[in-house]
């Protein structure tokens, strides 16, 4: 017998091994189900679920189903890690600078923050933010004024609404700048440069939708704000919570891969007359992301993750909606665990073949 045919029979055994386990809990639970008159299905998914969702992106009512409440409470997840991974990643890439910098209060002060997020615990933080900042905040009347129509308080963050034609302005050029990105991936030498024409395109669209838009700003009339649109704390204690716990570990990451770079690549560029800005963003970081994208990758799936800790703030993303209170009231644990195991394990492998396929563009040719 070869030896792929002797791994062939091992994968053979395996998986019959790990089938003959599923099917014996597969009957285990469905024996025990008959036992107390309960059945295994998801129809209870068209039932009227007649309980609210505070906070939520796309249309809900009372009178929806728990489908509708599956897809509502997943969006919110999906809101909540894409906009952590953006700030965690910026926030990880400064610290790291800020710690490799020459200044000492910079290092110290990033090296200080790097420890303390570290060794506490996340749960802890979020619940921190929560209670202890987002909470103490100010009352209606007595809001800060940030400028630009922004408003902070213990009732969220209010912030002024536009009109759909400056979504499709920065959207529309959004797409236009991915689209010369990706036309420049393969005639541009190195990754940077080719995500520095998305800044511009995006402040253009920008700018356009300032001028182009009506806005309406809120304003404090009686007991509570009109116009604009209001982010609960809730929202603000997750993505704070979750951003600013992950950029400590990415900040190492990024460190340890900017390390990983020989100091002859900054040596060279230094003879050819770039500045140690310029060195750093069009040497040193192009050639580290190969180091990085693994180790990224684990903390971005983290973050998704750890939007599950929102349901101990009420938060309402797919634990807190569904294996709370779609589970209370419809009674089915073991159809509603599984919606949400399967939610996340999607979620989490659709990011990582996304990551993979960008670690394997990076990767140097014939390694």
């Amino acid at each position: 017998m070869t030896t792929r045919q002797k791994a062939l029979t091992w994968q053979a055994v395996v998986a019959v091994a790990t089938a003959a386990i599923l099917l014996f809990f597969a009957r285990n639970v469905s024996d025990n189900l008959a036992i107390r008159g309960l059945s295994f299905g998801f129809d209870f998914l068209w039932r009227k679920a007649g309980f609210d969702i505070p906070f939520h992106l796309v249309e809900w009512d009372v009178n929806f189903p728990y489908g509708r409440a599956l897809w509502v409470s997943g969006v919110n997840t999906l809101f909540a890690a894409a906009i952590s991974i953006v700030v965690s990643s910026a926030l990880g890439l400064t610290l790291a600078l800020m710690r490799l910098s020459g200044n000492l209060l910079a290092a110290g002060t990033a090296r200080t923050l790097v420890e303390i997020i570290r060794n506490t615990p996340q749960l802890l933080q979020i619940v921190f933010i929560y209670f202890a900042v987002l909470q103490a905040l100010p009352q209606l009347r007595q809001s800060y004024n940030l400028g630009a129509g922004l408003f902070l308080n213990v009732r969220g963050l209010y912030v002024p609404a536009a009109s759909g034609t400056a979504w499709d302005w920065i959207t529309g050029l959004t797409l236009i700048g991915v689209a010369l990105a990706a036309v420049l991936w393969r005639r541009v030498g190195v990754l940077l440069p080719r995500l520095l024409v998305l800044p511009p395109i995006l402040i253009i669209g920008l700018v356009i939708a300032g001028f182009t838009a009506t806005w309406d700003p809120p304003a404090l009339k009686g007991f509570n704000f009109a116009g604009g649109v209001r982010i609960p704390p809730e929202v603000l204690a997750i993505v704070l919570g979750v951003s600013i716990y992950t950029s400590a570990f990415i900040a190492e990451n990024v460190r340890a891969a900017i390390l990983g770079i020989h100091k002859g690549q900054t040596e060279a560029a230094r003879s050819l007359g770039l500045s140690a800005g310029r060195t750093m963003a069009l040497v040193i970081l192009p050639q580290a992301l190969r180091i990085l994208i693994p180790p990224l990758t684990s903390q971005y799936l983290n973050i998704i993750k750890s939007t599950t800790l929102g349901a101990a703030i009420a938060y309402p993303e797919i634990l807190q909606i569904m294996a709370r209170t779609v589970l209370n009231q419809s009674g089915r644990a073991i159809e509603v665990m599984t919606i949400v195991l399967g939610v996340f394990l999607a979620v989490n492998l659709i990011t990582s073949l996304a990551m993979n396929h960008w670690n394997r563009k990076m990767a140097l040719q014939g390694r």
